[in-house]
């Protein structure tokens, strides 16, 4: 166990992993857990939230895992009350939920708009909604936005929907950022670039012919010429939510290889 974020509470939506591995949520979580952090797991799937909860308790962490669903501006206050109740204090908002849904304007349907950008843009507004007033009342706090390096770079996937909820994302934190700054809370986002997750090979994958071009693929598509893993996500996310960076806020870090400065 390490001491970086040592005694603070941190609450993580999307802590569950979509498929067998490490996603970018369930890794933070675990990343937070080691580094001292009471941690909340929070997930859609009440079993990805409880088997990230039963890996960090393996490893002698301390995890809570609880249920919702960052659409349901109900079920989000319920898990921010409950958390209070037992904590007392929340110090670290990570919003790792994100889906991808394949279509462009013409193509995509209405419904399928709404889902995205409910879920990776007004997901993140209602977590901030509930939490805000708790990181205020005991003088500061760190949220942390997962958003997407598509959310500054336009790739070969038809994601209309995507490429705008992580825009969205990225200027919504930075207003976060520099509206709250005088009440010592800080909000940064992580844009991961080709990352080797579950998740691509159930949303991604179909635009290829198999997983073994998608991989290659993605791989070429980083300048050091692999993907990178849940891990570096996390590791730039708990810098950002740690004490080494109290003086960084409104920035969006590119975890990608270099991708964004290659522009391919």
């Amino acid at each position: 166990m390490g001491q970086r974020v040592k005694d603070k509470v941190a609450l993580v939506f999307g802590a569950g992993s979509s498929g067998p591995g490490w996603g970018n949520g369930k890794a933070a979580a675990a990343l937070y857990a080691r580094e001292g952090a009471r941690v909340y797991a929070v997930d859609v799937r009440a079993e990805a939230a409880q088997e990230t909860e039963r890996i960090i308790q393996a490893e002698g962490g301390q995890c809570r895992a609880l249920v919702a669903d960052v659409t349901q501006s109900a079920q989000i206050q319920a898990v921010v009350a409950r958390v209070l109740d037992e904590a007392g204090r929340i110090d670290i908002l990570h919003n790792n939920v994100g889906i991808t849904e394949m279509g462009d304007p013409i193509e995509a349907t209405e419904e399928s708009w709404h889902r995205v950008l409910d879920t990776n843009l007004t997901g993140v507004f209602l977590t901030c909604k509930h939490v805000l007033p708790a990181m205020l009342a005991q003088g500061g706090g760190c949220i942390v936005n997962i958003s997407s390096l598509a959310s500054i770079q336009v790739n070969t996937y038809p994601y209309t929907s995507y490429y705008a909820a992580k825009a969205g994302l990225n200027h919504l934190t930075r207003s976060l950022a520099v509206r709250y700054a005088p009440d010592n809370i800080r909000a940064n986002a992580v844009l991961p670039g080709v990352i080797d997750t579950p998740l691509i090979y159930q949303q991604i994958a179909g635009q290829f012919q198999d997983v073994e071009e998608m991989r290659r693929r993605r791989n070429a598509a980083s300048p050091m010429g692999r993907m990178g893993d849940a891990w570096d996500v996390a590791h730039a996310a708990l810098f950002l939510a740690s004490d080494e960076a109290k003086y960084i806020t409104g920035v969006c870090l590119p975890v990608d290889g270099g991708k964004a400065c290659a522009g391919r």
